[in-house]
């Protein structure tokens, strides 16, 4: 297979942002206009100074030219008019294109952070969170600069260079045949260091997006990074990663600077002897004075056309890289997604299912291998039939399978055997929103977002009024002290709630689990961030809660979980054992040894 151009790769990549640019078409046309006005007006300027050189400086004062018959002062009204003109068009094309950029960069922003969003976990088993968000903004960024700045200068510098050729061929045949011809034997050294720089520019965004990653990361570890005084020992590996991203870099621009010294020195070369040429010409009485003025002014604007040019394609060679970056965000399938029935609107009669008043759960000879350990089976053939309304604990060693089986149930993967329904329905045939819309869960380490109390409470139901967010943390004990904050559920949480304690974030995620009032609740060690007595008024308001819902519960704590209808016992990714706490004590075997291990002592 023969390989691309290397032209043509980089604007192959930036077609990916062809259906962000299609709905404001209109603008986009308006600033073509606008360019080409502009483009035209300052290609006018050099045939004004012939007229001005050869008629009026040269004696012929009321000669006709390029303004008809006019006195020196009406050519020189006529140039102030001229560049008054182009003012106002280069004013206004700046201002659309940079409008153009601007929105093109925000709706392309808001795209891929929407993709991403509907992502799986395992997703992320790979790519960084700080990798994504060097991509949201620094990769933006460098489109935003393409759109919005350097593709308008490009063009207008092309313009300007073959508008500027035009006029030279018209001026002298023969000069303009020796550029072209000098510049066709140096476009191929340009076209392979050209190729060099977008690999180099993709090599550099990797990088930072590398040093990105590692910042974000560190940064939400930062308790834990100065409890192991590791704080100059992450700051070295920053240094690093940043070094690296330095090198790259300074390659990139090294073979970017070869490039434009190499494209300027060629141009320049290639006018300058022709300039040789057009006044050995001028000697000999075959060009005039003026021709010869008009000749040197195309000559700057197609020196300048091609500086520019230089400088704009490294721009798009970078915004390239960049753009390909995105465009594998924003065009990531998702691992998880809706079922055929769903996705045809079939699923519309089994969704009701997710929402049932007491809803039955049933494992079907589920097995499960995570993405990254396919030969190890996290859940091993598992057959669990939970009744409407049933409160049922999952107890077990840790990496028994228990959190495991709540992932599948919401879905955050995929089953590798076997199904999970819902009061008789596949969960694999429900839409993703109607499915998780119809479960609660509260997980082990809660998440807390950078807003106030009342805010986190209500991200469970965005609709609740403030009275039931407020009825909702009090079920879980949390109003006591919220109150005390110092201005109450207006309070301002910090990011993650490091404001708060574990246990009052903990009770901030009970009440969001709450005040959601899904008929399904998840329990994922709801209270093991709690003192004895708080645990006392959450699992009071527990109760309330799980009351008219089907509720599975993992804890490690037995005493907690004395109160379930069913206890299901499980190691290794398998039910070993089930039944009621009494039960399951008589029968000696796994559940009795723990509860040995912890009720006793």
């Amino acid at each position: 297979m023969t390989s691309s151009p290397p032209i043509a790769r980089p604007l192959s990549a930036l077609r990916g942002l062809l259906p962000f640019l299609r709905p404001h078409r209109g603008r986009v046309v308006l600033a073509f206009v606008l360019l080409c006005l502009g483009s035209a007006a300052i290609l006018v300027v050099p045939l004004a100074f012939r007229d001005l050189i050869d008629a009026g400086f040269g004696g012929d004062v009321a000669g006709a030219g390029l303004f008809g018959a006019q006195g020196l002062d009406g050519r020189f009204v006529a140039l102030v008019g001229l560049a008054l003109f182009w003012a106002v068009v280069v004013a206004a094309r700046y201002y659309t294109v940079s409008w153009i950029g601007e929105r093109v960069t925000a709706d392309l922003r808001s795209a891929v952070y929407a993709r991403v969003l509907h992502q799986s976990p395992q997703f992320f088993e790979t790519l960084q969170t700080g990798e994504v968000l060097s991509r949201l903004t620094g990769d933006t960024t460098l489109v935003q600069t393409v759109v919005g700045s350097s593709i308008s200068m490009g063009l207008r510098s092309l313009f300007q260079f073959v508008g500027g050729m035009l006029m030279l061929a018209v001026t002298s045949v023969q000069l303009f045949g020796l550029i072209v011809g000098l510049m066709t034997v140096l476009a191929l050294p340009i076209a392979v260091i050209g190729r060099r720089v977008r690999r180099l520019s993709r090599a550099s965004q990797d990088r930072i997006a590398d040093a990105s990653a590692l910042a974000g990361e560190i940064l939400n570890a930062m308790p834990t990074v100065q409890a192991f005084t590791q704080e100059a020992n992450e700051a070295r590996r920053f240094a690093a990663r940043s070094e690296t991203g330095f090198q790259a870099a300074v390659q990139r621009t090294r073979v970017r600077a070869l490039l434009t010294a190499l494209i300027i020195a060629a141009v320049m070369g290639t006018i300058i002897f022709v300039l040789w040429i057009g006044a050995r010409q001028v000697q000999a009485g075959t060009l005039s004075v003026g021709e010869l003025g008009a000749f040197l002014i195309y000559a700057a604007l197609v020196a300048g056309g091609v500086g520019t040019l230089a400088e704009v394609w490294g721009d798009v060679m970078r915004a390239s890289g960049a753009t390909e970056r995105l465009m594998e965000l924003l065009h990531a399938e998702p691992a998880i997604r809706d079922g055929d029935a769903a996705r045809a609107g079939e699923g519309a009669r089994a969704t009701p299912a997710a929402h049932a008043a007491l809803p039955a759960i049933a494992f079907d000879h589920v097995v499960f291998c995570y993405p990254a350990r396919p030969g190890v089976r996290a859940i091993d053939d598992i057959s669990l039939q939970i009744a409407p309304g049933e409160r049922i604990a999952l107890v077990g060693p840790s990496g028994a399978g228990k959190t495991s089986l709540f992932q599948l149930l919401l879905r955050y993967y995929e089953a590798s055997a076997g199904c999970i329904r819902i009061s008789g329905s596949d969960i694999r045939a429900l839409s993703l929103h109607a499915l998780r819309a119809g479960i609660a869960i509260v997980p082990q380490d809660p998440v807390i977002f950078s807003a106030s109390a009342l805010e986190n409470i209500r991200y469970g139901r965005p609709d609740a009024s403030d009275a039931e967010v407020i009825a909702a943390a009090r079920a879980a004990a949390a109003d006591e002290f919220i109150a005390r904050l110092p201005e109450g559920y207006a309070s301002f949480l910090g990011e993650r709630g490091t404001r708060l304690s574990g246990g009052q974030r903990q009770r901030i995620a009970i009440a969001r689990a709450i005040l959601k009032g899904a008929p399904i609740l998840l329990l994922d060690e709801a209270t093991s961030a709690l003192d004895a007595e708080s645990e006392i008024l959450v699992q009071q308001g527990l109760a309330a809660a799980m009351r008219g819902r089907t509720t599975l519960i993992i804890a490690h704590r037995l005493a907690t979980v004395q109160k379930v209808d069913r206890i299901v016992v499980m190691d290794a990714g398998r039910i070993v054992e089930t039944g009621t706490p009494a039960d399951l004590r008589r029968q000696g075997g796994l559940y009795a040894r723990l509860a040995a291990l912890q009720l006793e002592a």
